[in-house]
């Protein structure tokens, strides 16, 4: 299929069933500024890639799906100001209209179930809208999570969203949450978001042989690990929350509507902590890469 192209490095580690790890780029082209987001990119694939993983980090490209960017790729991608935003509904569009776009969870997720990779790491997942009940605005991440496989690393949702109505909406959909070392849903830049989990797990193995039983068990759906931000790049929830509640306001002042809403707010987040937020997306995603990595290998080696 010349619309979807997997690089020859996914490829070979994928036929020789070594770990690989996806990754997402909307947070690339869409979640931080060039270049703190080629920077970044290459931190998490040079990461991947030390710990015996291949990163493989997932875009459309003139209508070309790429499971695994080159370097050229990765810059054209971080630095160009015309690549869309796609999501699951947007795919087959930017295939066939020879789009160039940065894929979100949903489209991401939905791609790498394809190339038969089953670990993905990101930021933080969509999901239900502050002011949804009126607006009906909820990410296509949560359908998504509830219907391909693999396994979701992040630091919970983004914390502009109803924290606590998207993790009533996971529990209807029959997505399994795992606090990975924590009770605590994490709120994104912060470790705590006040909202019980159900599930704690303490290690890679522990989520693999979940993600085992459940694929036994003949259930859709990933399993969505949330993986607090370090301790020493958090920013506290209650220093936050008047920071979002202003970019909020912001935001409907300026009458900023569906897909700009999360680059708006994320933007804005970041300019009203003098740039502490981007430093914290960045580590929390690195994070999750490294954890990403653990589970790659420990689901590599079990028996095939």
């Amino acid at each position: 299929m010349s619309w979807f192209h997997i690089s020859p490095e996914v490829q070979e580690a994928l036929h020789h069933h070594r770990p690989v790890l996806a990754l997402e780029s909307t947070i690339l082209a869409h979640g931080m500024p060039f270049p703190e987001n080629l920077d970044f990119a290459r931190r998490a694939e040079e990461e991947t890639r030390r710990k015996g993983v291949v990163p493989a980090t997932i875009a459309i490209l003139n209508g070309s799906i790429r499971i695994g960017l080159t370097e050229d790729e990765l810059e054209q991608l971080c630095s160009s100001s015309s690549v869309l935003k796609a999501g699951l509904r947007d795919l087959s569009s930017c295939v066939a209209g020879g789009k160039s776009a940065a894929t979100t969870v949903s489209s991401t997720l939905a791609i790498a179930q394809q190339a038969g990779i089953e670990v993905f790491a990101t930021g933080g997942i969509g999901g239900v809208h502050r002011g949804a009940t009126d607006t009906f605005d909820i990410s296509q991440d949560v359908w998504a999570l509830a219907r391909f496989p693999g396994i979701v690393v992040s630091a919970g949702a983004k914390a502009i969203l109803d924290l606590e109505k998207t993790l009533e909406m996971m529990e209807s959909l029959a997505i399994p949450v795992l606090g990975f070392r924590t009770n605590e849903f994490p709120a994104f830049y912060s470790r705590s978001s006040g909202l019980a989990l159900t599930q704690r797990v303490e290690s890679a193995q522990e989520i693999v042989s979940i993600f085992s039983a459940q694929k036994l068990l003949r259930q859709t759906g990933s399993l969505l690990i949330a993986n607090p931000v370090p301790t020493d790049q958090e920013i506290p929830r209650d220093e936050l929350v008047p920071i979002i509640e202003q970019a909020l306001l912001e935001a409907e002042q300026h009458r900023i509507s569906g897909k700009a809403v999360t680059p708006f707010l994320l933007q804005t987040i970041v300019a009203k902590t003098g740039g502490r937020a981007l430093a914290t997306n960045i580590a929390l995603a690195l994070n999750n890469v490294e954890l990403g990595t653990a589970i790659a290998t420990a689901l590599t080696s079990q028996p095939v």
